[in-house]
């Protein structure tokens, strides 16, 4: 070969090589999964395996969710389960319509504040069984099985069932929340026994197998919501409440329905935003992107001292109103319109100093005008979307395991207040104010379903999202692994922040008088996400799944591959 050749085959490899590295050289950590079928995401591999494996047996996006929620009921018991609540938006591709399923749970007809005042206690308990409130998920589960569903219950709950029998290797992330978990579930004998094997938590890689759950879901595949709400689970549930001194009883939880409720929403930048209304929080979502709105953020840049500032003090405005007025509307009512007034978001964003952190937020007066936590998404091969979130609030809810059932009663009551004259004062018969909110999103062909756990972290990330997706024009890989802030309190000048928000800005933002906390590279108290895309357009499937969890997206198995 002469010089010539070699140098020619030279720069080649050359050229090849540098296209490769520049295809390499991105900010994002793993890439999208894109598919014409399916794509379920969730925050465990094998529950995303059981949603995609059940579209592959011909179930649609809500079948999938049901089915990838039982099975995260069994790998993550400290997070969710069926004695947690949920809430779910739907997106039926043939009508073009959404459709919103709030399950949260009523707190017992008998208790009250003068009741727990009596007890001795002195603010709303965070654990215990006075903290219980009736667990929605499985009615949940029927309401949406019943109204978009294609499969049985007795078919989605199967491989939960299975998983929950045969036993599964705990991973990473979910060993860390166990072991963190392990004094509170130590305070109950049944908790320790089923989840500690009266030893220890497990850890990472370890087999659990957990047959009384098993035995609840078994219940439920036969006999639907009854086996919950009026079957033998009940009366486990009434014998526990009953010997701990609770006030749980038949009718709370036999006159207990979900509520099928229409999705509020703002635009943001020519898309339209989903969240649910209240008693949820995902109104403090939306009013944090009104108020944003109103400042260049794509100027001023994705990682930038200014768009950081923007976004910090419009969660502490949003946050403020949302405190303030939100609580179950059968009971109270919330300013719902006025809250999400563009003028009002105006009139709040002029409060935002782009020099100086304020400290102290109150909330405003919105005008009158008319009237711990699981989170998955699925897009089905029609383009059915179903955007999910389930919890059982603190780790492993109020830390009760009533004998035989296999899993912990959520402490949902615990977000009550105490204040007999505010909208979100405990009450019988009434649904507390509420951490857990799907969202959605769409403009134009693309519809996207997401959402980013965390308690009161979950309206500031989703705007956080939103703006990835829209200002800086970030797809949902990156959207979802982009660093983050979270702001926990509802006062002062305090804000955790990933490492990976650069030092010059983190400078700058402490010059405003920003008390910054340094969380690490991904950090959990900034929540994980998972997120799925339509392209109308080009029936074209997206999705992505947070680097903070255990989980991934999975498509459906193809024909010939199952």
């Amino acid at each position: 070969m002469n010089f010539g050749s070699k140098l020619w085959l030279g720069l080649f490899f050359l050229a090849v090589w540098l296209s490769v590295s520049r295809a390499e050289d991105r900010s994002q950590a793993r890439s999208m999964v894109i598919s014409r079928s399916g794509i379920v995401a969730t925050e465990h591999p094998l529950a995303s395996q059981i949603g995609a494996q059940i579209l592959a047996q011909g179930g649609n996006a809500v079948d999938a969710a049901v089915a990838a929620n039982a099975a995260m009921g069994v790998v993550a018991p400290m997070a969710n389960g069926i004695g947690g609540d949920m809430f779910a938006i739907v997106y039926e591709a043939k009508t073009g319509k959404l459709y919103g399923l709030n399950a949260s749970g009523w707190a017992a007809a008998g208790t009250s504040i003068e009741f727990l005042k009596s007890k001795g206690f002195s603010e709303m308990p965070q654990s215990g069984i006075q903290s219980v409130t009736v667990p929605g998920c499985v009615a949940g589960w029927h309401e949406l099985l019943h109204r978009f569903g294609r499969k049985r219950m007795s078919t989605v709950l199967g491989p939960a069932i299975k998983l929950a029998e045969d036993g599964f290797p705990v991973t990473e992330i979910f060993s860390d929340y166990w072991v963190a978990s392990e004094k509170k579930l130590r305070g109950d004998t049944n908790a320790t026994r089923v989840f500690l094997s009266g030893v220890h938590a497990p850890k990472s890689g370890e087999i659990f197998r957990n047959p009384e759950v098993a035995w609840s879901l078994k219940q439920i595949s036969r006999r639907g919501r009854d086996a919950f709400y009026k079957g033998e689970i009940t009366k486990r549930i009434f014998k526990c409440s009953d010997a701990l001194g609770g006030k749980l009883a038949a009718d709370d939880f036999a006159k207990f329905t979900p509520e099928w409720v229409e999705p509020i929403s703002t635009t943001y930048r020519g898309w339209t935003v989903y969240e649910l209304p209240p008693n949820g929080q995902g109104i403090a979502a939306l009013a944090m992107l009104n108020v944003m709105e109103n400042f260049p953020l794509a100027k001023f840049g994705a990682d930038s001292a200014d768009a950081l500032h923007v976004m910090i003090e419009a969660k502490k405005l949003a946050y403020a109103d949302m405190l303030a007025f939100v609580a179950d509307p059968r009971s109270a009512k919330t300013p719902v319109a006025g809250i999400l007034s563009k003028d009002y978001a105006k009139q709040r964003a002029q409060l935002i100093e782009m020099t100086k952190a304020n400290c102290h937020v109150p909330h405003g007066q919105p005008p009158p005008m008319g009237t711990d936590t699981t989170y998955l998404c699925v897009v089905d091969s029609e383009g059915n979307m179903v955007s999910y979130i389930q919890s059982n609030y603190s780790s492993f809810g109020s830390g009760v395991v009533p004998e035989g059932v296999g899993f912990a009663l959520q402490n949902r009551g615990g977000l009550f207040s105490f204040n007999v004259n505010h909208p979100n004062a405990l009450a019988g018969r009434k649904r507390p104010l509420h951490t857990i909110i799907p969202a959605f999103m769409s403009k134009a062909d693309v519809r996207i379903g997401f959402g980013i756990m965390g308690g009161w972290n979950q309206s500031q990330a989703h705007a956080q999202f939103v703006a990835n997706v829209v200002d800086h024009r970030m797809n949902l890989q990156v959207a979802l692994e982009a660093s983050r802030f979270t702001k926990m309190t509802f006062d002062g000048c305090d804000v955790e922040m990933e490492s990976r928000v650069p030092f010059p800005t983190r400078a700058v933002l402490t010059e405003r008088g920003h008390v910054i906390k340094l969380l690490g590279e991904f950090a959990s108290d900034v929540g994980g996400g998972q997120a799925v895309m339509r392209d109308f357009a080009t029936g074209i499937n997206y999705g992505a799944s947070d680097p903070r969890k255990d989980g991934c997206a999975i498509p459906q198995p193809q024909a010939g591959m199952r």
